[in-house]
């Protein structure tokens, strides 16, 4: 089974204090965002890749369609909300959506969460990581919720039938947990971004 891929690219970054739009962060002399097109590029489970972006992201926008990758124009209300949205435009069927700002995601963790995706029987998978991980880490956590007894983060990273969506709401999910440096480390703030750099630098 392959899917199409949607990058969530709107964002505009507060907490970097940045004049630069997040997606195109620099990161060891790349945006953060090419990091992960390139991953979705490496991934055998992936056919289409599309980027979603808001009024916020005009640089984004333009940086994609140089790249000659389709974009679609969403409201930027919320990640959730903007996801629905630019698949229910999009016509999209079962497809991955992935946050911009992930820079170690590899096309082989991708794979795999399409995968699991494949045998989970459920609509919606949602990737999550261990707390405990993106603290060894260093990085900042928004939000966590119980995993059994297991506290989780989520990843930004999820696979859904969009055929099956109704309204805002989300059919039944399963979680898949991983414990992977490359779907912990997201770039939020300066901080974070000093962490991608000196683990991408050891690569």
């Amino acid at each position: 089974m392959t899917v199409s891929a949607l990058v969530m690219a709107g964002g505009r970054g507060s907490r970097m204090n940045s004049l630069v739009e997040k997606p195109l962060v620099d990161v060891c002399g790349r945006p953060v965002i090419s990091y992960v097109l390139d991953a979705l590029r490496c991934a055998s489970k992936v056919d289409n890749v599309y980027v979603a972006v808001t009024e916020r992201t005009p640089c984004t926008t333009r940086f994609v369609e140089d790249l000659r990758l389709p974009c679609v124009l969403t409201p930027g209300r919320d990640y959730v909300s903007d996801m629905g949205f630019a698949a229910q435009v999009l016509g999209l069927g079962r497809f991955l959506a992935i946050a911009a700002d992930l820079p170690l995601v590899t096309g082989e963790v991708v794979d795999s969460i399409v995968s699991r995706y494949e045998c989970c029987g459920k609509p919606a998978l949602t990737v999550a990581v261990p707390f405990e991980t993106k603290l060894r880490l260093g990085m900042s956590i928004e939000y966590s919720f119980k995993m059994g007894s297991k506290d989780v983060v989520p990843t930004g990273v999820n696979v859904i039938d969009g055929s099956k969506r109704y309204g805002d709401e989300w059919l039944d999910q399963d979680i898949y947990l991983l414990d992977k440096a490359e779907l912990a480390v997201n770039v939020n703030t300066p901080q974070e971004l000093q962490i991608a750099k000196s683990l991408l630098s050891k690569r």
